[in-house]
């Protein structure tokens, strides 16, 4: 509603009841009318200071007042943090329901939460979190010993911000080299200690980022890191990646460089890892988030790097091997992805041979027990399938349900593998299932305080503005009524390849617990339909998943699931891209608004850490003149229109955040709050001592749901929880 529809709201209201009441009643009344309609007006917003930065691009000119907020070592820019937080939880400390959605959340997260065991060595080890903790913990035992916890990341910092990043175990299972996140970073430390008396063997490896851990028998290992930037580590590009080896008992510092340091090997993402039997070392190199060059190195005879795929026009990864056959999982000239064969001794992609062939369907790749295991993705939805490594297909495994299966991995001489299976509204189940038959049963099932028998999911297909096709899977409570009123929240995200399928989440549980409808629609960007859906969704496509989403939106109201005065949409990453592009497109289609940890500024992204990586989906402002306006064009900061009605938003980010840099969101909330009507809030989280989400520890992650699902909740007009009232109280 604009402040002309208010205005003459109140000129009827005055004129029908000035001759029934007196002039002071009518004025009692009126200011509680103002009041009550401008309550989100009176938000009083740190000022951000204006210093202008022009950039020309192609003889265009582009102002950017915000520039300064990039500096993520400046006072300055510490002070605005402070200061807009200040002002953001002053709104969310008034919500009134707030503290009850954090006791619910509080109260369902805390359950039991085990990971399927797995073998190192002599012991059989498995994750557990008992409810609550930060961080979960690493146990193990043998038959020779006592259950007992083997690492517990909660130890690692007071506040549970430093978390457990990665594990690599030695071949004999003897030696563990983990690695550890502070604060949320992708910066990692390396610590190697000895499984049988978990104490260090050395000194900690620093300054390792996107990064395995590769073992070579138990001599040492391999990792990737950049060279430490002179400026912040949290904000300044990273732009070559190298291979080094670490043998134990030596210093960082006489690590030998394996691959990366000559310009013609030149790489932002390099990883290196040693095959089972440690014959060969492989090293994948890329310049893009999609598309890599493979390598392959005869450790045994200390060869020289000898090329498997020399350009950048597929994706190709080594899957296993038996002696000097090696098995390939690819895209190249297959976009739903295939298996191939070929010898160490002749690699020329003329000699590939399909092993598992191109279907209809996206393939994935996992090997356990002497056996593959190929998972196929149905409209999002799992269907996983056995072979043996002469290539034949032996059987189906019939899954629980309709769903996401995930695990089938294990060392090739075990005889049972375990994975776990979920959907939207039913945690993690983990089953163990005997590799020879193919037969499984129920290892662990959690006991949570919901009742996933009382929702539902449904998947639908809507067309998009294009006319494609897209699938949708909208799970809520049974019995809903489809009357337009119900809270919605539409998820998505649309890119880099990556595949949102069905998963069971807490927070999401509570939010359906209060009536609340979630959708995910699988739009163009993803990985869902394979390559072809990917490439549909990157650069000058890129309109297409926004598109997607809108469309998304569109049949949620349509079809009565909600209206725009009960619809939010969220996204995080490239998702909080996709929110702030539909939100400046489409600000009339939803009433909030809650972009985390966002790509917001088009036109320098790639300007910051690993960002230039992400050009393949994006393309980048200096490719092209052309490039430079479609990105322009779409780019949420570069798009925020003065006294525009924007729906109420929530920004979400991390002070730590070194993937997508917060930069992004601080800039956006300053235009928002700049140029929007002020009908809406418009406010920015901030959370400390935090990154891009990983690692996160429990209790920020309880707050952090409750302060979005409170402002949500409370922008669509509820006063008190849907669940204490079949109709809004609407302020």
């Amino acid at each position: 509603m604009n402040k002309l529809h208010y205005f003459f709201k109140i000129k009827m209201c005055y004129r029908t009841y000035w001759k029934q009441w007196s002039f002071s009643i009518f004025i009692f009344i009126f200011s509680l009318f103002v009041f009550s309609c401008s309550s989100n007006n009176s938000i009083d917003y740190h000022k951000t200071n204006k210093i202008p930065v022009v950039d020309t691009y192609y003889d265009s000119e582009v102002i950017d007042n915000y520039r300064w907020l990039e500096d993520d070592l400046s006072q300055e820019t510490g002070e605005w943090v402070k200061s807009q937080n200040t002002t953001t939880f002053e709104y969310l400390n008034k919500i009134p329901f707030r503290e009850e959605l954090k006791e619910r959340l509080k109260k369902l997260w805390d359950y039991e939460k085990i990971s399927a065991p797995f073998k190192e060595g002599n012991y059989t080890y498995y994750f557990k979190n008992s409810g609550l903790q930060n961080q979960r913990v690493l146990y193990r035992s043998s038959e020779s010993s006592d259950l007992e916890v083997f690492l517990d990341p909660n130890t690692f910092s007071n506040d549970g911000t430093t978390s457990l990043a990665g594990l690599s175990f030695s071949k004999d299972g003897t030696m563990l080299a983990y690695s550890i996140s502070e604060g949320g970073s992708d910066w990692r430390k390396i610590i190697t200690i000895s499984t049988e008396t978990k104490k260090l063997v050395e000194d900690t490896i620093v300054d390792v980022k996107f990064s395995g851990v590769s073992w070579k028998y138990n001599d040492g290992f391999y990792y990737s890191s950049y060279d430490k930037p002179k400026g912040s580590e949290l904000s300044e590009k990273t732009d070559q990646h190298k291979l080094y080896f670490h043998k134990l008992g030596t210093s960082q510092e006489k690590d030998k460089l394996i691959f990366g340091g000559t310009p013609e090997e030149k790489n932002r993402y390099v990883r290196g890892f040693v095959t089972n039997d440690n014959r060969f070392l492989i090293i994948d190199a890329a310049k893009r988030t999609s598309g890599n060059k493979l390598f392959i190195k005869d450790l045994k005879n200390s060869s020289e790097i000898k090329t498997i795929v020399n350009d950048y026009d597929s994706n190709t990864s080594l899957i296993d091997n038996l002696g000097s056959k090696l098995f390939l999982f690819t895209d190249d000239n297959s976009p739903n992805n295939r298996v191939v064969t070929v010898d160490f001794g002749d690699l020329n992609k003329s000699n590939w041979k399909d092993f598992i062939a191109e279907s209809d369907f996206v393939l994935s790749l996992s090997k356990a027990g002497g056996f593959f295991f190929a998972k196929y993705m149905v409209d999002a939805i799992s269907k996983v399938y056995q072979y043996d490594y002469k290539g034949n297909l032996l059987r189906e495994i019939n899954l629980p349900g309709i769903g996401t299966a995930s695990g089938f991995s294990a060392k090739n001489n075990q005889k049972e593998l375990y994975f776990s299976f979920s959907n939207y509204y039913t945690p993690a189940t983990t089953y163990k299932l005997d590799i020879k038959s193919g037969d499984y049963q129920e290892f662990w099932k959690p006991s949570i305080d919901f009742n996933s028998s009382n929702y539902s999911s449904k998947q639908i297909f809507y067309l998009s503005k294009d006319g494609t096709k897209v699938p949708m899977i909208i799970t809520y409570k049974k019995g809903i009524e489809l009357n337009g009123k119900n809270p919605t929240i539409l998820y998505g995200y649309g890119g880099f390849n990556i595949s949102r399928t069905p998963g069971f989440s807490v927070a999401n549980a509570v939010w359906m617990e209060q009536g609340g409808v979630y959708a995910v629609p699988n739009i163009r960007g993803g990985g869902e339909y394979g390559k072809k859906w990917h490439d549909g969704g990157v650069q000058t496509n890129k309109q297409n998943v926004f598109d997607d989403f809108i469309a998304a939106a569109e049949y949620l109201i349509e079809n009565n699931y909600t209206s725009k005065d009960f619809l939010a949409i969220r996204g995080g990453s490239n998702g909080g891209l996709l929110v702030g592009a539909t939100m400046t497109q489409r600000p009339d289609l939803m009433k909030v608004a809650l972009p985390a940890v966002g790509v917001l500024d088009m036109l320098r992204y790639h300007k910051f850490t690993a960002g230039a990586g992400w050009a393949y989906d994006y393309g980048t402002s200096e490719q092209s003149e052309e490039m430079f306006k479609y990105l322009k064009g779409y780019s949420p900061i570069h798009n925020v229109v003065k006294n525009t009605i924007y729906p109420a938003t929530l920004i979400t980010t991390g002070d730590h955040d070194d993937r997508v840099v917060p930069a992004h969101s601080f800039k956006f909330a300053a235009e928002l709050q700049e140029k929007d009507s002020g009908l809406n809030p418009m406010l920015i989280r901030i959370e400390t001592n935090a990154g891009h989400g990983s690692g996160t520890p429990v209790s920020k992650r309880i707050e952090q749901y409750a302060d979005i699902f409170g402002f949500t909740l409370y922008n669509m007009g509820y006063r008190v929880l849907p669940e204490k009232t079949k109709t809004p109280i609407k302020g």
